[in-house]
């Protein structure tokens, strides 16, 4: 869209799983607990275009994830 704010990619979930897209400019969103991973969607959805989640991110995040104000998600392979 036309004058519309850029959107950035996001990876939620644990560091260990999620570092690796840093080196491609996506921001990092560390989460381990359900708590975190709902903090960090929460923070997400204002900047987000594309949001990363590893499988247990995508568990927790099963409802918010499909609603229609909510960022594209992609879920990583086990």
């Amino acid at each position: 869209m036309p004058g519309a704010p850029p959107r950035e990619v996001v990876a939620i979930g644990t560091e260990a799983l999620i570092a690796g897209f840093a080196l491609v400019g996506v921001r990092l969103a560390p989460a381990v607990s359900a708590a975190e991973v709902r903090t960090a969607w929460q923070g997400a959805l204002a900047t987000a275009g594309v949001v990363i989640l590893t499988p247990a991110a995508a568990e927790v995040l099963a409802q918010d994830r499909t609603g229609p104000h909510a960022p594209l998600s992609v879920v990583m392979p086990p």
